[in-house]
């Protein structure tokens, strides 16, 4: 009330309302019909309305907006996650795996390095699965406190426990006919192993504070860096829990181990950076810069590889990356270095001193995957003194 067609159009517009609206006017001019157009109207027809015209307008609309949701929802099906790229051996060997595996319901242990790109290798697991339209529901097991582990997967009813305010689903009911992925299982806590081996064995599972019994149908794609048959010896890990989700076992290779494919992930990293940054679309590689980047130790793998590829084209003198550029990238965890040839290159005590220091933090970082808190503990350290040589060091992860 109190507003004309242009006003309402354009409050329509605003909240959010996507459905075509047709403007019928008797004060019509080519002005207001342009205005209308303007504003987000379908049509713009004058009064009074030719029923034909009137009726193929409305029947135009509906076409279209039919159109639109079937593009969406085309676009909501293609796979929305990068490809895996490379033609060395070892990643020829991963594809190949993934689109074996990948259409049965086998459950898939998926290991590597950190930074090797086992989540990216779930994925495509579940890409190429009959699931794909389907939920693909992640979890981190090692981002997860203990205490909040199994109310995670398996969710809880109001009341369940102190603050359990709303009932809540767990991660196993979201997956519900798709794919669950258990990242860092290695780090997942005996009690909520045992009843993650449950779920698997029976297909049911309860939520905290309620007795009745859910069935679910996921698919189990578990990941770790850990090497769990050591946790199994030092009782760690299940054993009949490793049995169940390492049906496939899929070994993702570290770039030490596929060197040449880093020229290849190193030009993509670069297209993609360039996509983003308009003001590095004309940066590129020289060729003696990716033979250099095939030299260094990468022990972050892609993830490393990725991050020094951002540092270089922000950093380099110009838009070509040079050799020397590469090897301004100077001492980073990609380049860690034995304690002998620090004695062998080192003259000074205090820069022996720091530079093992150096690396001993860094290792045990990268060891405990850079939980400042594990670390502290591991190696007898206040978390604000690790904080400190974090800065002294300028480390990274």
């Amino acid at each position: 009330q109190g507003m004309d067609g242009i006003e309402t159009l354009a409050a329509i517009k605003s909240n959010g309302y996507d459905f075509p609206v047709i403007m019928i006017s008797g004060h019509g001019t080519i002005e207001i019909a342009v205005d209308a157009t303007k504003k987000g109207a379908f049509d713009f027809i004058q009064k009074p309305p030719d029923l034909n015209r009137l009726l193929v307008s409305v029947r135009n609309a509906l076409s279209q907006t039919n159109l639109k949701k079937e593009n969406q929802q085309i676009r909501a099906r293609l796979p929305q996650i990068p490809a895996i790229l490379g033609d060395s051996d070892e990643i020829t060997h991963i594809k190949q795996l993934i689109d074996k595996v990948g259409p049965t319901s086998s459950r898939v242990l998926v290991t590597g390095e950190n930074g090797t790109g086992k989540e990216l290798v779930a994925r495509w697991i579940h890409e190429k699965s009959q699931r794909v339209h389907a939920p693909f529901v992640e979890v981190n097991c090692a981002a997860i406190p203990s205490e909040l582990i199994e109310s995670e997967l398996f969710g809880y009813e109001k009341g369940a426990f102190t603050g359990a305010e709303t009932s809540r689903t767990g991660k196993f009911e979201a997956a519900d006919g798709g794919t669950l992925f258990l990242d860092e299982i290695g780090d997942m806590p005996l009690n909520a192993q045992a009843k993650v081996l449950r779920a698997l064995q029976e297909g049911k599972i309860t939520r905290i504070g309620s007795n009745e019994v859910i069935e679910v149908d996921v698919r189990i794609v578990a990941a770790t860096n850990k090497d769990l048959k050591e946790e199994i010896s030092q009782k760690n890990f299940r054993e009949d829990l490793f049995h169940r989700i390492s049906v496939i076992p899929v070994q993702v290779p570290s770039l030490a181990q596929r060197k040449n494919d880093i020229p290849v992930l190193a030009k993509n990293f670069l297209k993609n950076l360039a996509q983003r940054e308009i003001s590095l679309a004309n940066t590129l590689f020289s060729e003696k810069a990716l033979q250099e980047l095939k030299k260094r130790v990468w022990s972050g793998n892609v993830r490393e590889l990725q991050n020094a590829v951002e540092r270089l084209a922000i950093l380099a003198s110009s838009n070509i990356i040079t050799e020397d550029d590469v090897k301004m990238l100077g001492s980073s965890a990609a380049e860690l270095v034995d304690i002998s040839k620090i004695v062998d290159e080192e003259s000074s005590f205090q820069r022996f001193k720091e530079e093992t220091e150096r690396v001993f933090l860094t290792r045990q970082l990268e060891k405990h995957h850079w939980n400042i808190s594990k670390t502290a503990d591991a190696i007898g350290l206040q978390r604000s003194h690790i904080y400190n040589k974090i800065k002294k060091y300028n480390l990274e992860r």
